[in-house]
């Protein structure tokens, strides 16, 4: 189980950004949607900066209730500053849950894989990249390949 909690930190100390704006998120955001389209994938798409959501978009076959769970997603990554996954994970490896851990109820906060955080260098967290309607791990894996993709095409 470390190694999969090590893999995690090491993503998220690989993807970092040194400028993130309203572009960034649009070009991110339009290119899960061809993703998605081209994969048939059922997802929820949500990008924000710093509280402000910088795109959104549904594809077929989600609901509201994705909508819900990128709002728990995103509740965790901002509190925690780790992605939705890592915090899930690390949960598991130690056999606890979100309540008895940490004391928040997960109602509020969903320690699921598919939100990361955007991560300015030397700056630390300004965002949320979240994905939601897939198992947790395929939700995670899409979001980390946007932004990769970004990161190497930019």
């Amino acid at each position: 189980m470390n190694e999969i909690l090590e893999q995690l930190l090491l993503e998220e100390n690989q993807i970092q950004f040194t400028a993130f704006n309203e572009d960034t998120a649009w070009k991110i955001g339009c290119w899960l949607v061809d993703y998605a389209t081209q994969n048939k994938l059922p997802i929820v798409i949500d990008i924000q900066l710093n509280g402000h959501q910088l795109f959104h978009a549904s594809r077929p076959g989600t609901s509201p209730d994705n909508d819900a769970w990128v709002k728990r997603k995103i509740r965790l990554v901002n509190h925690f500053g780790h992605s939705s996954f890592y915090i899930g994970q690390l949960l598991k490896s130690e056999e606890k849950s979100i309540e008895e851990k940490f004391l928040l109820p997960a109602s509020e906060f969903a320690a699921h894989g598919g939100c990361f955080p955007i991560i300015l260098k030397e700056t630390g967290v300004v965002g949320t990249i979240t994905i939601s309607g897939l198992p947790q791990e395929e939700d995670h894996k899409v979001a980390v390949l946007a932004l990769r993709t970004y990161l190497e095409g930019a």
